[in-house]
């Protein structure tokens, strides 16, 4: 069951992607979902769809609300790639955190939500996930392929949030050396776990995407579930 909902912050209303449980009469756990470069599009939809399936309230917000309502992209053509980069340059990181929180607090007191709620996040979101677990907390956390997450590590002081974060080898956009700057800063953290995917390309875990690995995503997203399972449920 899922329908589009509106967020009220002190900046303005924004736009989201609701994605509920079939009906338990048991309070469910909420999980935000924080888009890649190209909007609440399928792969957004389809993580919500699957997460309300396994039990969760997903919630996926409309990031770039200040710049373009609305946005919904797919990774097919090179219009969509140049639009999505361009939005991407635009964005305002920072506000970007503020608006995650926001929907953190909102998806807690959603009707039939349980109080605890996760946030998750693919690439542009991934880092979304990292910064707003950081500054903000939630109850979890996972981020996948979460770029330019290396320029931000030192916020990991104040994280006391419990974090997944998957990694994929061959990430054209976090290189070898960002990666191994995540994984200085944070394998001694204790509340933060790494798993790399050897091989794999960027968004390997995107529904239909360009290199997507069905191994990996399997593997990376049973992963997610077993994690939210543990710490949200």
């Amino acid at each position: 069951m899922s329908e589009r909902i509106t967020i009220t912050t002190p900046d303005g209303a924004f736009g989201a992607y609701l994605a509920r449980p079939a009906a338990s009469g048991t309070p469910a756990p909420s999980i935000v979902v924080m888009q890649e470069i190209f909007g609440i599009n399928a792969d957004m939809r389809e993580t919500c769809d699957t997460l309300a399936s396994q039990g969760f309230i997903a919630v996926c917000p409309d990031l770039f609300w200040r710049l373009e309502p609305g946005i919904d992209l797919s990774d097919r053509t090179q219009a969509e790639w140049e639009k999505g980069f361009a939005l991407y340059q635009a964005f305002d990181f920072d506000q970007g955190v503020e608006d995650a929180a926001a929907v953190l607090a909102h998806a807690r007191s959603l009707p039939g939500a349980s109080g605890k709620a996760g946030i998750m996040g693919f690439c542009l979101g991934g880092l979304m996930t990292f910064r707003t677990a950081s500054k903000h907390g939630a109850d979890a956390a996972v981020a996948y392929y979460g770029g330019g997450t290396e320029q931000y590590v030192d916020e990991a002081r104040s994280l006391k949030t419990p974090l997944l974060m998957h990694l994929a080898g061959e990430d054209e956009y976090i290189s070898k050396d960002a990666q191994k700057t995540i994984h200085a800063a944070l394998d001694v953290h204790p509340q933060v776990k790494i798993h790399d995917y050897p091989g794999c390309n960027h968004a390997f875990a995107r529904h239909g995407g360009q290199h997507h690995d069905a191994a990996a995503a399997a593997l990376a997203d049973g992963r997610t579930l077993a994690f939210f399972d543990t710490h949200l449920k």
